[in-house]
């Protein structure tokens, strides 16, 4: 069986590496056929009138499953996030960030095996915002019980379906008592109600990071509203080694995107020397998707084989520059099919 996947490659040196994770796909002979769109800047230097044009959005539609590499948002002005509007027009409710150790790649510690669970639509990263008077603007952090909900059962069911052992809730609900009182109390009624048997804990968020740095070990799966996950899961990527070397998924009912996290590093773009590991870990994400979706177990044994090659790769010293090594792209990318 062959799947129809709809290929972002964004932005900076989001096509060197999404192409790099394509020929490794290719070389595993993945049943994977791609259906290529534009996002973000690169969409309007396609001529395109949108920086998230109704073609893409509707090729995802279509097709279901989209690999997506970086796109450039703006600091302090300019365009809004692509990222965000993507994952709020999809309804992409479930963002899924797994942080594990690689024997490869050495830190400070070596057993970390965490799983961050983000709400994806609400809360102050949503973007509402206002000018009120010159000089004064609010943002407004939203909530509501539907999505709180939806997302603690993600969560606990991530939990049962992975065979993992625990939650743990970071959250702010001593000040924000209302939102993330709210939160606290929707993942409380899932777990009490449905998963009794999953050990669950509330952590105030600033205690947690100090937790988290201490001693990553303790933690299982951390489940938290849209800007903690969003902050924590980069905190939780430093952990083993940055962003270049942690996958992402955001999940949906009716559609998954699966990304590279990091940047698009537009200062490195077009140099040849980009890590495309983050988008292969993505891709092998997508593929383990695709096969249950599909109960296809050669998918399965695909994803397996490359999660291996790379593993391999990085044990025995091939390395790309923000690791420490010394490998361009195209060698790294030739040192994972060798060894697949």
């Amino acid at each position: 069986m062959t799947y129809t996947v709809v290929l972002i490659p964004g932005d900076g040196i989001g096509p060197e590496v999404a192409h790099a994770a394509c020929a490794i796909l290719a070389a595993a002979s993945a049943p994977i056929e791609w259906v290529e769109k534009k996002a973000g800047i690169a969409a309007l230097e396609a001529g395109e009138k949108e920086l998230l044009p109704p073609s893409t959005v509707d090729a995802i539609r279509t097709h279901r499953v989209a690999l997506k590499g970086p796109c450039t948002t703006p600091v302090g002005g300019g365009f809004s996030s692509v990222n965000v509007a993507l994952r709020k027009t999809l309804d992409l409710y479930g963002a899924v960030r797994p942080v594990r150790s690689l024997a490869g790649v050495k830190t400070r510690f070596d057993s970390v095996d965490i799983v961050v669970v983000r709400e994806n639509t609400e809360g102050l990263y949503a973007g509402i915002e206002n000018e009120i008077t010159h000089g004064v603007v609010t943002s407004m952090k939203v909530a509501t019980r539907d999505a709180c909900l939806r997302i603690a059962d993600f969560a606990f069911r991530y939990v049962v379906h992975r065979n993992r052992r625990k939650v743990s809730v970071f959250h702010k609900a001593n000040i924000m008592k209302l939102s993330d009182g709210l939160f606290i109390r929707c993942a409380r009624e899932v777990r009490d109600a449905k998963f009794p048997q999953i050990e669950y804990e509330e952590l105030i968020i600033d205690a947690a990071c100090m937790k988290l740095v201490q001693d990553p070990t303790r933690f299982d799966v951390l489940l938290m509203e849209n800007l903690y996950g969003d902050v924590l899961s980069d905190l939780c990527a430093g952990l083993v080694g940055g962003l270049g070397v942690v996958p992402g998924a955001n999940l949906g009912e009716h559609a998954a995107v699966f990304e590279a996290v990091h940047g698009s590093a537009p200062d490195i773009a077009g140099k040849g020397i980009a890590n495309p590991l983050a988008i292969t870990m993505s891709a092998v994400m997508m593929l383990n998707y695709l096969s249950e979706m599909h109960s296809d177990a050669a998918l399965a044994q695909t994803a397996t084989r490359i999660r291996q090659a790379y593993d391999r790769a990085l044990v025995d010293g091939c390395k790309t520059r923000d690791l420490g090594g010394t490998l361009s792209t195209a060698e790294f990318t030739a040192a994972v099919i060798s060894r697949l």
